[in-house]
């Protein structure tokens, strides 16, 4: 009993020292909030995700923004989130999955790809109770230049994203990739573009 006690307590010192280590730095130089330009489409994954589980996405009622304090809280609860979904589903395309090109869903049976891991992370982090206006669906193009969905958490200390391709919570203009629309801060059934007009990807970017 004690001895379980005691590995308990170890392990919960392991993961606020390993929070501790990558807490980010407030007095980082890049740009900390992704440029806002005008209203856009909406993916349609996103529309026919909607359609298809009107339960699971707002209302299209206009609430305020708001912004998540990066307390050392928030921040485990985000590394908590990021990494257990990460590891528990397995990427799976939806071709292979669903057969289909494109189906945005929650990965109930383990496997997804991008979109269903932003998905679930998203549910999960409004069940840990951080706000629904800082949760943002964002739509990227990668390094490899493929479209991609990433999840975008505004705070008060700027934009980071929580990705199925990378372990690490970064900065948004950390990542390398290319923003090009995200869910509006106000109502997540209004997607806005991002920064300069920017031609649209395939995949993910243009659905």
């Amino acid at each position: 009993m004690v001895a379980t006690v005691i590995s308990k307590v170890s392990m919960i010192t392991v993961l606020a020292a390993s929070a501790v280590a990558v807490f980010p730095a407030v007095g980082s130089e890049r740009p900390r909030h992704i440029q806002v330009s005008n209203i856009t489409r909406p993916p349609v994954g996103w529309v026919e995700f909607c359609a298809r589980q009107p339960d699971e996405c707002a209302s299209a009622t206009t609430t305020a923004a708001r912004d998540i304090a990066l307390t050392m809280q928030a921040w485990m609860t985000l590394m908590r989130v990021n990494k257990w979904v990460n590891e528990k589903v397995k990427p799976l395309t939806d071709l292979e999955h669903w057969g289909v090109v494109e189906l945005w869903s929650y990965p109930d049976d383990g496997y997804g790809d991008c979109e269903d891991y932003v998905l679930l992370k998203r549910r999960m982090l409004i069940q840990s109770g951080l706000p629904r206006e800082a949760l943002l669906v964002t739509v990227v193009v990668d390094k490899k230049h493929n479209g991609h969905a990433v999840l975008t958490v505004t705070t008060d200390q700027g934009d980071y994203i929580l990705d199925n391709q990378n372990e690490d919570i970064l900065l948004w203009s950390e990542t390398g990739y290319r923003f090009l629309k995200r869910q509006s801060r106000s109502n997540p059934n209004v997607w806005v573009s991002l920064g300069a007009p920017q031609p649209a990807a395939a995949t993910a970017a243009s659905r």
